[in-house]
């Protein structure tokens, strides 16, 4: 059998471990853009690449003082969203994404804090350390999520009695709840979670499957997105009983369709990929909107060089670069171009700002969202790296050795790029 892990309110319970004053009160996290790391003066940004799997980002700002003060603007504003809320703060309404404003206006005793994500992805890599010692198969799914194969290690009767006896194992010695599903399909056991919050276990037999499932609206199925939803809803299929019961229908829809009918009925139980080599890394940013092309480089020039600082610690040569731009009133647009050289800052940023040239074709209109990212690693692509640049490429890695080890020491700021500052 496979099971699925899900810490209850993660950051919530992160900040209790080092805040138990917080224990039964409404507590939420707060989030927003990082308008920080585009300072001119030195900002707090923090490397952090312990975890993988998905929505595991490498760049956060460090949080100083006030919580709730970290997202009122010199105005008077109260700005961002809401990233986390307790089960208490769920009570009054109190969502995931919703404004901090409105949160506080259905709860003004809501305490707001500031993400710590070091905290975070330090208790993250000390569960997944954990479940190591304890289960032959991991992999993490996301920060906050795990899956773990059972097979051959734990017979099926015994797995209510196992996961029960994880749950509490990891309450008591990380001070964290979890809820866990086990199910012999990794979708099915990540429902049976669902099912399980706060703090509880679900096991779902063979048997158990169909009738728990057939009633679950379309979208509680993990995989099932937003235009494959509208197309169920339109021929009628509303619930996973509806999908299971119009299998030529749904596999008439082409090869994800099938695929995706497999997972619902079981037929796939899909298999765990644990230690996936990281297949690409990125940065991405949102800001208020902005028209002044200037500011836009400067922008992705410092993108660009918190990227390379990244792709240095990994120790990685990435062959393909993106650039992602969002404009407020136009299509989103995206570039990728691929070259295969070693790589460096220098020549990554002069790659970004290319790419920028050339993509940004609505020249004066306003952009809110910036994205840079590297991926087709040499070892993944197996590309054969430029003689005609071999030389060079390696001058420059030289500097680049040098400047991670100034930054390693000082920090990110220490070094920046003329246009910059």
């Amino acid at each position: 059998m496979k099971i699925h892990i899900d810490l209850d309110c993660f950051f919530v319970s992160a900040e209790r471990t080092q805040d138990p004053s917080l224990l039964g009160k409404t507590v939420a996290i707060g989030g927003r853009g990082d308008p920080y790391i585009f300072s001119k003066n030195r900002s707090s940004q923090e490397l952090l690449l312990e975890n993988g799997g998905s929505f595991v980002g490498s760049f956060f700002h460090r949080y100083q003082g006030d919580d709730l003060g970290q997202f009122i603007d010199p105005d008077g504003r109260i700005r961002g969203i809401l990233t986390t809320a307790s089960y208490e703060a769920r009570a009054y309404g109190i969502k995931t994404g919703m404004s901090i404003r409105e949160a506080l206006s259905l709860c003004p005793n809501l305490i707001i804090k500031a993400p710590n994500m070091a905290l975070y992805h330090r208790l993250s890599h000390t569960l997944f350390l954990f479940l190591q010692e304890r289960i032959p198969l991991i992999e993490q799914s996301s920060i906050d999520e795990f899956y773990g194969d059972l097979e051959g290690w734990v017979s099926d009767d015994e797995i209510p009695e196992f996961i029960d006896s994880l749950r509490h194992a990891i309450k008591r010695h990380l001070n964290l709840p979890v809820s866990i599903g086990a199910a012999h399909s990794k979708s099915i056991a990540k429902l049976a979670t669902d099912t399980a919050k706060p703090f509880g276990c679900r096991t779902l037999l063979p048997h158990e499957v169909y009738p728990f499932i057939q009633n679950l609206p379309v979208s509680k199925f993990p995989g099932i997105g937003r235009s494959m939803a509208r197309r169920c809803d339109e021929y009628h299929l509303r619930t996973l009983g509806d999908i299971l019961r119009a299998k030529s229908l749904v596999c008439s829809w082409g090869a994800y369709s099938t695929a995706l009918y497999e997972v619902i009925s079981g037929q796939n139980l899909g298999e765990l990929i644990p230690n996936a080599p990281r297949k690409s890394i990125g940065i991405s940013r949102a800001f208020d909107p902005i028209d002044n092309r200037d500011e836009l480089r400067r922008r992705i020039s410092i993108l660009a060089r918190h990227l390379a600082y990244a792709i240095k610690r990994l120790a990685v040569y990435p062959t393909t670069f993106s650039l992602t731009v969002h404009y407020l009133h136009y299509p989103n647009v995206h570039q990728s171009i691929s070259e295969s050289r070693l790589f460096n800052e220098r020549r990554f940023r002069q790659l970004a700002l290319e790419l920028f040239a050339n993509v940004d074709i609505h020249r004066h209109a306003m952009v809110n969202h910036l994205g840079i990212s590297a991926s087709q690693f040499s070892a993944q692509s197996r590309r054969t790296f430029s003689l005609l640049d071999y030389q060079s490429d390696v001058k420059e890695q030289s500097l680049d050795n040098a400047t991670k080890n100034i930054r390693d020491k000082y920090g990110l700021d220490s070094l920046r790029w003329g246009n910059e500052l």
